[in-house]
């Protein structure tokens, strides 16, 4: 019976549809979390200033290191090259990753809970729930974006297969929706419920899922090693090889991917990138409630908070298909110039044009988390040409996407923290506080209307525009030293496939 019932779920959904159907349980969770777990700990768990800046520092170390040392666990055993025992092919690769996602999935999303529960002191709350949290997000983002990589080489397939991770992030930004219809500072309980109906469900479809797709791995493998076999069979044994190479250290492995000057360059883009998405989620709610509360109604705040998290993704299906006519990297390159044309504009239009501040705030969220849903094309292109200026066994996805976090995740740490540390200093607000300074950095008037403007108001008008003014031109400069697109990236894809062939996986066929 359970094999009929996978049998039905195999032939109803592509393999495509089932990998991108994992983002759905990982969105619904993420988003939620980095929405609230500012707020809880600060508004709800009363947590202290510097409790505060040492969890965050603890976690930005953990935060950048656990994903390379996961990576390299994960795929030191492809560094070694192609003359160097015997191939590992696609099949059972992938098979590894879904085995990984099928126990660190459910842990991930069990994680999750301990946000919403007081169990200890609040700093140490908070240092524990960010390691654990970001350690299962690591291994479950790092293996679901490699798969990204290995179980396609060229460009449609890659693109169809991260249209299908765009349409369920998508469904899964829903959270973020019924989340504010529950969230309650002074009352706490409803918010907890949801979470923990949130968690069980992300819990069901981790198992699920992979179960499904190892089902249908595990026999493309047995197929593979029937046929290795066979043709082993065929073959004149003509002994030892002379020479093999030995595996690559991690000394190796690091020098190498420092003459990479392509992944060098991203990472340079990435670091700010991944800051300036972070800054927004941090900082949205303090923007409506300073900004725009005034002048607008609970529920459209809500509407303006769901629509910046679902409208990324759906635009992602457009920008996709502007992918496929242009190139990733062209594409890029428009949305940061675009961010830094609609950033100067609402600075030149003024803090008092309420509907434009509605507009650039989420259009600001939404480019943003577009451009941030493109990269993991271009690192699977990073996978490629490394696999091939390398002569890998079998491209290191997991580690390479664990090596751009490395030198970018720190982003993710700096957001709350340079962003908080703006605000005091800028307007003399301190979020732990509650308490304005009085004297404040920041007293400008309005010549309009000839009254004061709030310093906290002009002030968090600032940060919202001169934050993606700063970052737009930052990584406009990095991304025009960015060489792999057009034909050079056609060429490196050309030569994995000519390497791997007979080894890669039809995304289409299954």
């Amino acid at each position: 019976m359970g094999r009929s019932v996978l049998g039905f779920w195999q032939h109803t959904f592509s393999t495509a549809v089932l990998y991108g159907s994992l983002a759905l349980f990982t969105s619904i969770l993420h988003n939620v979390f980095l929405l609230y777990y500012v707020e809880t700990f600060v508004s709800v768990y009363k947590i202290d200033k510097v409790s505060f800046w040492v969890g965050e520092t603890v976690f930005l170390i953990w935060n950048s290191f656990n994903d390379p040392l996961f990576g390299w666990l994960s795929d030191r055993s492809f560094l070694s090259s192609p003359q160097s025992g015997s191939p590992i092919t696609n099949s059972e690769v992938v098979l590894r990753r879904l085995k990984a996602l099928s126990t660190s999935g459910p842990l991930f999303a069990l994680s999750f809970l301990a946000f919403w529960v007081s169990w200890a002191r609040p700093g140490l709350q908070f240092l524990l729930c960010l390691c654990l949290y970001d350690g299962f997000l690591t291994l479950v983002d790092l293996h679901h974006s490699a798969l990204l990589a290995d179980l396609a080489v060229s460009a449609s397939d890659r693109t169809r297969l991260n249209f299908h991770c765009s349409v369920f992030s998508a469904l899964g930004s829903a959270s973020v929706f019924l989340s504010y219809s529950f969230w309650n500072k002074e009352d706490f309980y409803s918010f907890r419920l949801f979470c923990i109906a949130l968690a069980a469900f992300s819990v069901v479809g981790f198992l699920f899922v992979s179960h499904v797709l190892q089902h249908h791995f595990q026999k493309e493998v047995l197929v593979r090693r029937a046929e290795a076999q066979t043709l082993k069979e065929l073959t004149v044994d003509l002994g030892s090889p002379a020479h093999s190479d030995k595996p690559v250290t991690i000394a190796q492995y690091l020098r190498q991917l420092s003459r990479h000057r392509n992944f060098m360059w991203f990472a340079s883009m990435n670091l700010v990138q991944v800051f300036h998405c972070h800054f927004n989620s941090n900082f949205f709610p303090l923007f409506l409630e300073h900004l725009l509360s005034d002048n607008i109604s609970a529920s459209t705040g809500s509407v303006l908070l769901g629509i910046s998290f679902i409208a990324p993704h759906l635009n992602n299906l457009y920008f996709l298909t502007l992918c496929q006519r242009y190139g990733v990297y062209q594409v890029i390159r428009w949305l940061f110039i675009l961010k830094l044309g609609l950033s100067v504009a609402m600075l030149l239009a003024g803090a008092d044009h309420i509907y434009l501040l509605c507009i650039f705030i989420a259009s600001n969220r939404v480019f943003t988390e577009g451009t941030c849903k493109l990269l993991k094309l271009v690192i699977s292109d990073l996978v490629d040409e490394d696999f091939v200026i390398n002569r890998r066994q079998q491209a290191a996805s997991a580690l390479l996407f664990g090596m751009v976090a490395l030198l970018t995740k720190p982003g993710q740490t700096f957001a709350p923290l340079i962003g908080t540390w703006l605000l005091c200093v800028y307007t003399g607000y301190d979020i732990f506080e509650r308490q304005p300074v009085k004297d404040s950095l920041v007293s400008v008037p309005d010549t309009a209307s000839g009254l004061g403007t709030p310093p906290l108001r002009l002030g968090c008008f600032y940060m919202l525009v001169f934050v993606p003014i700063t970052c737009a031109l930052l990584q406009l400069a990095a991304w025009s030293r960015f060489t792999l697109h057009s034909r050079k990236l056609q060429g490196i894809k050309t030569l994995r496939q000519g390497s791997q062939q007979g080894h890669l996986i039809d995304v289409k066929a299954i």
